[in-house]
């Protein structure tokens, strides 16, 4: 079994009051998530792929860190994902999408529990919507 590590954030937007959501060519809608490269630090990381994959610098809320993990195969070998999920402001809503997805949407709380497609993200989305409701950042 091959263990991956990959770093990403849930990403708000104060201004509109919505969430991004990432398409992936897969099928899947999620948050926008990537490697985490030898000698970086999570938190670089996840910068670093939010900016490759959608062209928004974000600035990070600490004190919000969640963690999932999950299996899947790839070419017949099992692969342990982990991943840990941040929470990313930004006041930009142009998006600028890698080859890696295939499009995107800026939802609302509630739209945006209803399109992601893995369970395991929807709890890390409620757990980062409290979050955000307790700085009072959303209503």
């Amino acid at each position: 079994m091959r263990r991956e590590r990959s770093a990403g954030a849930v990403v708000f937007n104060p201004k509109i009051k919505k969430y991004l959501l990432l398409h992936y060519p897969t099928g899947h809608w999620d948050f926008p998530k990537g490697h985490v490269e030898k000698g970086e630090k999570d938190v670089e990381a996840a910068k670093r792929e939010i900016f490759e994959e959608t062209g928004l610098e974000i600035e990070i809320l600490f004190g919000f860190n969640e963690i999932i993990k999950y299996h899947f195969k790839e070419h017949g070998m099992l692969i342990e994902k982990k991943v840990v999920y941040f929470l990313g402001i930004t006041e930009k809503e142009e998006v600028r999408l890698s080859y890696e997805h295939d499009g995107y949407a800026w939802l609302s709380y509630e739209d945006a529990l209803n399109r992601i497609t893995y369970d395991l993200s929807k709890k890390v989305l409620m757990k980062a919507h409290l979050f955000l409701q307790n700085l009072g950042y959303s209503s």
